[in-house]
């Protein structure tokens, strides 16, 4: 199995996020790849790890979750593989979980969370986000 993990969508990945059901909920799967060191775009001088970057983010996104009515469901740091293989391991997962497609569009366009997403960017080697729908 091939894999690339992403810092942002491509435009097919978010049309097809745009597409058919947007109302009912979702769970996100975030499976996160840390930079040694954060990189901020705006290039700023930082001495904080990838994952110290990136846990300003989660501590910040708490709020945007719950502005949409969204939550955190789950977190915490990889440690080994069960089954199956892959090259690499991600260093963290975290699951969220949305009313709707619709509820995280609206969290990750609102400008307040694009100024937290920056610390995300500046943490993240990439990731892999997995849709869920829940039954």
């Amino acid at each position: 199995m091939k894999y690339k993990n992403s810092v942002h969508p491509t435009k097919e990945q978010m049309e097809g996020f745009l597409e058919g059901d947007n109302e009912t909920p979702i769970a996100m799967i975030n499976l996160l790849k840390f930079k040694e060191k954060a990189e901020y775009e705006d290039g700023r001088d930082t001495n904080l790890t990838g994952e110290q970057a990136y846990a300003i983010y989660g501590k910040e996104v708490m709020g945007h979750l719950k502005k949409v009515g969204g939550e955190w469901s789950f977190g915490g740091s990889i440690s080994r593989l069960m089954l199956g293989e892959v090259e690499e391991l991600w260093d963290s997962v975290a699951i969220a979980r949305y009313p709707s497609r619709k509820a995280m569009l609206k969290m990750v366009t609102d400008p307040d969370y694009l100024e937290s997403n920056k610390h995300r960017v500046a943490g993240l080697a990439g990731q892999l986000n997995i849709e869920v729908k829940e039954k």
